[in-house]
């Protein structure tokens, strides 16, 4: 299958990343390459650009999409490793960074990758399938304990117990292999009346939770954002867009605290404790999809971009 991917936020993400001739960057999640080729472009195919993906299928693919570009550079590998990916590039301080941390068009819509519940395929959900557990494998071992919490934690599903419960009892009778299979226990789990009244998929909270654990996206997260700040020259940006309000979160309040990391107490005279300020937050806030991306790509209902500058 060709890797389809479209970028969301593109013109948002443009007009603060204001890539310029010469400039350095960082594709932190490349994908199929959509807002690399953005970057490149308004630079007047000067800049530099290093894409990382976990995803062999998107290296090849944007490898493909942007060989015209002398200054791009892929790297397979995942963006929680990002200064050590970029020093073994050798990667100068950058000017820019992005990150996009949503699951690719092309991931959701190859079936035999098991990240979408619409289809019935083996469920994997790993972005790269070269290492790590399967869904199926992490499934097979995780306690109903463990379940219930991340569909709790990473979900921010109510019927997380219920699910729960029953995907024990299921699993005791067969193991739960495919999304058909794991799409059956929230359907037997939620009621018929709830799931009716649900605005979208009933499962869809479930299978961001599967996801999120085994790509381990959240816990390395905040770790990964200030890092990539260590890797921009000082007036360098870094842009995360960003799906679920899990990742939101913890973006806005890694933002929040390099803005402003003193821990002094309140009412101190004076800052004893030594913490400068790392970034500026820039956009006010989070940056919404406009009605028309949204009209022409539902997926990009959900998405928020948050822009921060390195002082």
């Amino acid at each position: 299958m060709e890797f389809h991917h479209i970028p969301v936020l593109f013109d948002e993400v443009m007009e603060w990343m204001q890539p310029r001739a010469d400039g350095v960057y960082a594709d932190g999640t490349l994908g199929g390459g959509g807002h690399s080729e953005g970057i490149l472009r308004l630079s007047g195919g000067t800049a530099t650009l290093y894409g990382i993906d976990r995803d062999e299928d998107a290296i090849r693919a944007a490898s493909e999409r942007l060989k015209i570009y002398p200054g791009f550079h892929a790297i397979h590998g995942n963006f929680h490793d990002a200064k050590a990916l970029l020093t073994a590039a050798g990667a100068p301080p950058l000017t820019g960074a992005l990150l996009d941390l949503g699951v690719s068009s092309h991931q959701l819509d190859e079936g035999e990758r098991g990240f979408s519940y619409h289809e019935d395929a083996p469920l994997d959900m790993r972005m790269d399938r070269s290492e790590g557990l399967t869904a199926a494998e992490y499934l097979a071992r995780v306690t109903p304990e463990e379940f219930r919490r991340i569909l709790t934690d990473y979900g921010e599903e109510k019927w997380a117990a219920r699910i729960a419960q029953l995907f024990a009892e299921k699993r005791a009778q067969k193991p739960i292999e495919t999304t058909a299979d794991l799409v059956a226990v929230v359907d037997a789990a939620i009621p018929k009346a709830v799931r009716r009244k649900d605005d979208g998929h009933p499962a869809r909270r479930t299978f961001q939770a599967v996801r999120i654990a085994v790509n381990d996206e959240l816990d390395p997260l905040d770790r990964a954002l200030e890092d990539f700040v260590d890797c921009l020259k000082p007036g360098g940006r870094l842009l995360v867009i960003t799906f679920h309000s899990l990742e939101d979160r913890l973006t806005k309040r890694c933002f929040q605290r390099l803005q402003n990391p003193c821990i002094c107490p309140p009412k101190a005279p004076i800052c004893t404790c030594g913490r400068k300020p790392k970034v500026r937050i820039l956009a006010k806030g989070a940056v919404p999809p406009t009605e028309e991306e949204v009209a022409r790509n539902p997926r990009a209902r959900s998405a928020k971009l948050r822009v921060a500058e390195k002082l």
